[in-house]
């Protein structure tokens, strides 16, 4: 069996099973072997498919072999992910596999269809090996409110991984998959991304289809990939993208063949060169740890010595994203998780009681703390005599910023540079009795999901020796040219020291450090 297939990434799987020199049988064990050595610790597993896997890893190693001796047109002929193993935030359907969003309420609920992304990744051959932890219906910044378990993160098991979608980047991070799915309401891909050392992209607003995706928010919402590269990253963004029928918001897009054909090494690096980005002051909030800012600033530094234009400008709405969410996310949240009440599925606590006695006793066991404070945010919020005054100017609110993202664009800049998070990884235990906090850690993500815009979040150093990402905002459906910009970032600082380190953790989980 071939050594360290763990650190292989999608592009190098692929390769790799072209050639014959390894199997997809092999890649699987080992991955499979290091979630039972080390999940007990990391906690980013909520149900695994190893006997699923293993046979349609089986099937993977006929279809190469096979291809092989057919020569190299029918080699470039499959699917872009064939046997490249995947995980899913445990807030998409897939048929026969429980999804509960990290929620008691939803305990026991097995899903009877598969949402198209599952459907997608499927069609392009990806071995999907499970479903990963979460906070409770993707309500959270660390991970900490799911229902089921803690997640850790692997550079320091006494931190947060971030949220919501902490399980799907912990499980990229400590090698358990080179790829995996979250989602990003408002910055719940970016944030754990830049806490866990990887590669996050929120796409486009439409571009990929939520069907089958437990709601949050639903005009916030979008799904998009965790990678250990932009490459990666890329070729899992394509399998997923395009327009579908059954969701009312994916738009009439054509997938963008240029995510296959990401440059490489110099010619990423040359491709910087001439590119306008906007630094904008805002998003060094208050706050920010010295060692964040110092990182970014660095980063943004290095473009610029390569070629990139870099200006300082001014979103002056962002100031009143973070409050402009909390009124607008919790309304739509609210409205989205009234069908949760013990009788159409999941959990039930209905007994002899009066209909009313069983919603109020299904709901208040099933939904917990954050999630029900949410829900009576909202639920306030759209109220009679309070919807003007909070509803309605929030979304007047978030008008401008939108507005503000528009004056990027029309002044002919490529992309925005910014932080991801505010901060690294936090302590357990360190925000979760003061929920300002901790909304604060999206800060620097919010405003990109009100505007409906892609983004990214990329590893651009350490600061304490925790990672720091660096956050690429792009136009609407700009996602390769972000990517892109990742590409050529990743070579300018290919040699870094920091780029040669691993999460430090990894051997205190019983794994590969």
């Amino acid at each position: 069996m071939s050594a360290d297939l763990r650190r292989a990434g999608a592009a190098q799987l692929r390769s790799g099973y072209r050639a014959g020199h390894f199997t997809a049988t092999e890649v699987v064990e080992q991955l499979l072997a290091a979630v039972a050595r080390e999940d007990a610790i990391l906690g980013a597993w909520l149900h695994l498919r190893g006997d699923e896997v293993r046979r349609e890893a089986a099937a993977v190693d006929a279809t190469y072999a096979a291809a092989r001796s057919a020569g190299s047109e029918a080699l470039d002929a499959l699917p872009t992910l064939l046997g490249v193993p995947v995980a899913l935030k445990d807030l998409v359907n897939m048929v026969g596999t429980p999804t509960t969003a990290g929620s008691k309420i939803l305990e026991g609920y097995v899903s009877p269809y598969d949402a198209t992304i599952a459907a997608k990744l499927k069609a392009a051959g990806a071995l999907i090996v499970g479903k990963t932890n979460m906070d409770e219906f993707a309500m959270g910044s660390s991970t900490e409110f799911s229902a089921y378990r803690r997640t850790v993160n692997p550079w320091d098991r006494e931190r947060v991984p971030g949220g919501s979608s902490g399980g799907s980047a912990s499980a990229v991070a400590a090698l358990h998959v080179p790829l995996s799915i979250g989602s990003d309401t408002g910055g719940s891909i970016r944030q754990p991304a830049s806490l866990t050392g990887i590669t996050g992209v929120k796409p486009t607003y439409g571009r990929v289809s939520r069907y089958g995706i437990v709601a949050f928010a639903s005009s916030l919402d979008q799904i998009g990939p965790f990678a250990r590269s932009a490459e990666d990253a890329a070729l899992m963004l394509h399998a997923i993208s395009g327009v579908d029928p059954r969701d009312a918001t994916s738009a009439a897009r054509p997938v963008d063949a240029s995510l296959l054909k990401l440059p490489h090494g110099d010619e990423a690096a040359d491709a910087v060169k001439g590119k306008r980005l906007a630094l904008p002051k805002e998003y060094f909030v208050s706050g920010m740890e010295p060692g964040v800012e110092a990182a970014v600033r660095a980063a943004v530094a290095e473009l610029e010595s390569a070629g990139a234009l870099v200006d300082e400008v001014s979103l002056p709405s962002t100031e009143h994203a973070l409050a402009t969410y909390y009124i607008i996310a919790p309304a739509e949240a609210s409205a989205n998780l009234a069908r949760y009440d013990g009788i159409r599925f999941g959990a039930s606590k209905h007994g002899r009681g009066s209909l009313l006695d069983g919603y109020l006793e299904t709901r208040g066991r099933g939904f917990g703390p954050e999630v029900r404070r949410r829900i009576m945010l909202g639920t306030y919020a759209l109220s009679a005599g309070y919807y003007d005054a909070y509803y309605l100017k929030a979304q007047k609110v978030r008008t401008l910023i939108a507005r503000d993202f528009d004056r990027i664009w029309s002044a002919g800049y490529d992309a925005i540079v910014a932080p991801a998070s505010p901060t690294v990884a936090w302590r357990f235990g360190a925000r979760l009795n003061d929920p300002v906090s901790m909304y604060l850690a999206d800060a620097c993500t919010i405003p990109t999901n009100m505007a409906g815009l892609p983004g990214l979040s990329t590893p651009c150093g350490l600061s304490d020796g925790l990672p720091v990402g660096m956050q690429l905002i792009g136009a609407p459906w700009h996602e390769a040219e972000l990517l892109a910009l990742a590409a050529g970032y990743e070579a300018l600082s290919a040699g870094a020291p920091w780029r040669a380190l691993e999460p430090t953790d990894l051997a205190a989980l019983g794994g590969a450090a």
